[in-house]
């Protein structure tokens, strides 16, 4: 018996170094997303209230769809169900023609129609409220 290396163990080193490249990718980029989030969740406390008048020049949705596995039974079209999610936005267009998008509820979303004009209150890039005139 030798003691050099056999191609298992050279292909097992391969997995070993892809495997933590992957790793500290996948890591790397929850950090960067969180890093992203603090950083505009600071900025946007950090921001004055403002309230100016504007009118809802566009509305749209986002849908998306996520397949999930079911506990315990992966075989077939049994193995998966799908949820969607949708989120919700709003373009205001202010008096000097700039516009801001931003995300609101869906119940806040079903209460806005193009067209309506009132105050507009924000927060950086976080919606407050909208009162109609």
């Amino acid at each position: 018996m030798g003691f050099g290396y056999s191609p298992f163990d050279v292909g097992f080193g391969a997995f070993n170094i892809m495997f933590s490249i992957v790793f500290v990718l996948v890591i790397g980029v929850f950090i960067v997303t969180i890093v992203t989030g603090l950083r505009t969740w600071n900025k946007n406390n950090h921001s004055p209230r403002l309230t100016v008048t504007a009118a809802v020049a566009s509305k749209r949705t986002q849908v998306s769809h996520h397949n999930h596995a079911n506990a315990g039974d992966m075989t077939g079209a049994h193995g998966f169900h799908t949820t969607s999610s949708t989120s919700y936005f709003v373009t205001f267009e202010v008096e000097s023609g700039d516009r801001m998008e931003f995300s609101v509820t869906g119940s806040e979303y079903g209460m806005l129609a193009e067209g309506d004009r009132g105050k507009l209150s924000f927060q950086g890039t976080r919606y407050l409220s909208f009162e109609r005139t």
